[in-house]
């Protein structure tokens, strides 16, 4: 959506600048040529002068306050679904400028099992979302579907068989699982009927100022465990809120997802 940022970004400069311009020096030029105090606007400033406001309280919004995206894949279920519209919150880790995305105010740092919203390093252009393990100088390590912080496994608990819908039913049958994360305990999936799926296993020194994210699904998600540690500077917010579901081939709009907080 990085495209949209910019177009917003240029409108709301574009409409303020020709409704400043106006307002400071045109029109009183207009009214002095033509011998009136008031004179019919030209058309670009009375549109610009109706969508500066609207779209510079957008761009507030959508820059600093919250910020909505949409989920198109499976790497965070259970927690997040195909077709989940959620809200991610701009200010949890800092004000950032649109568009350059850099950090201005800081106002804090993730925490252990925050759900983030990042533009990855090798797609700098997509926004992706996944879930903290690793902060800034731990030892993270990965294997045997487990996961270590600092030498120490996290803890797991069976619950069940997960029965997924609609675009999500190929992910019914895997095993839905507790992972007793500190601080953020949450569900993951994991699939039997892949052997020989490579899982990403080995061990990772979390460098300063980076991340170590995983997704929920963990037989199904592009993470650090293929292309490395996050950086600071490439954070978007923090996820906190499903405000829609829909999804075509489960019946439209999931209501029952509406309001869920994101564990």
């Amino acid at each position: 959506m990085r495209w949209f940022e910019i177009a917003l970004v240029v409108l709301t400069l574009a409409t303020g600048i020709i409704w400043l311009l106006d307002r400071l020096f045109l029109a009183k030029r207009r009214a002095a040529r033509e011998g009136l105090l008031e004179t019919r606007e030209p058309v670009l400033v009375d549109y610009s002068r109706a969508f500066f406001p609207v779209l510079a309280i957008v761009l507030i919004l959508r820059s600093f306050i919250a910020e909505p995206f949409r989920i198109p894949s499976s790497s965070m279920m259970p927690s997040l679904l195909i077709g989940d519209f959620i809200l991610v919150n701009k200010f949890a880790y800092g004000l950032r400028l649109p568009v350059t995305n850099k950090k201005f105010i800081a106002t804090g740092e993730p925490k252990r099992g925050d759900v983030v919203v990042f533009r990855p390093p090798h797609h700098p252009d997509q926004d992706w979302i996944k879930r903290v393990i690793g902060l800034p100088g731990d030892i993270v390590a990965y294997r045997d579907n487990t996961v270590f912080v600092n030498g120490r496994p996290i803890r797991y608990r069976p619950v069940g068989r997960y029965i997924g819908k609609g675009k999500g039913s190929e992910m019914t049958g895997a095993s839905l699982i507790a992972e007793q994360l500190p601080g953020r305990p949450h569900s993951i999936l994991e699939r039997e009927d892949m052997p020989f799926f490579v899982q990403g296993e080995g061990e990772w020194a979390v460098p300063a100022g980076e991340y170590f994210v995983m997704g929920d699904n963990r037989d199904n998600s592009e993470d650090s465990r293929f292309w490395g540690t996050l950086p600071e500077s490439n954070l978007r917010g923090k996820a906190f809120l499903v405000w829609m579901n829909f999804d075509s081939t489960a019946g439209g709009v999931d209501f029952s997802r509406i309001g869920s907080g994101i564990p």
